[in-house]
């Protein structure tokens, strides 16, 4: 996958750049710190070799995995199907740089709306989106099946 596009963006020392195969291992632990219901690695796995749709990225501190984003993109609409930092690695860009990388495959992709679902608790993660221009567009009742938690839609026009 990582032919689809050319380039990193680094901030500080961290790398954003095209996720591989190789990587998942790397993305499994981010994704077990950070939900309660992670995804597998055959998830994954299918997303990066044969969903045409997605674009994942990590974020890279030396050789260490500290984050990665999910993007699908079909035809003029674009949505973020997944963003974790590590932990121990938050509150330092990296989430940025993931969001910025994600915003520019899909204007480079032409896409002209970008959508994401955060958790109604996580306000974190909605002020970082609201950076971008994203704005709340409604509530998914119970989304989150570990808590049936509501999530906010957020919408973004690219």
């Amino acid at each position: 996958m990582s032919n689809r596009w050319s380039g990193s963006r680094t901030g500080g020392n961290v790398r954003i750049r095209m996720m591989d195969v190789i990587d998942i291992e790397g993305v499994l632990e981010v994704e077990a710190l950070s939900f309660s219901t992670p995804w597998t690695k055959e998830a994954f796995y299918q997303e990066i070799t044969k969903n045409q749709f997605a674009y994942y990225f990590i974020a890279q501190l030396g050789g260490k995995i500290v984050g990665y984003c999910g993007l699908w993109v079909v035809v003029e609409n674009a949505n973020i199907t997944n963003i974790a930092v590590h932990p121990e690695y938050r509150k330092q860009g990296i989430g940025e740089g993931l969001m910025k990388g994600a915003v520019d495959m899909a204007k480079m992709l032409g896409a002209e709306k970008l959508s994401l679902e955060v958790r109604v608790s996580n306000e974190g993660a909605q002020h970082l989106y609201k950076k971008f221009g994203f704005q709340p567009g409604g509530i998914r009742k119970r989304y989150y099946t570990d808590n049936q938690e509501d999530a906010l839609v957020m919408w973004v026009n690219l």
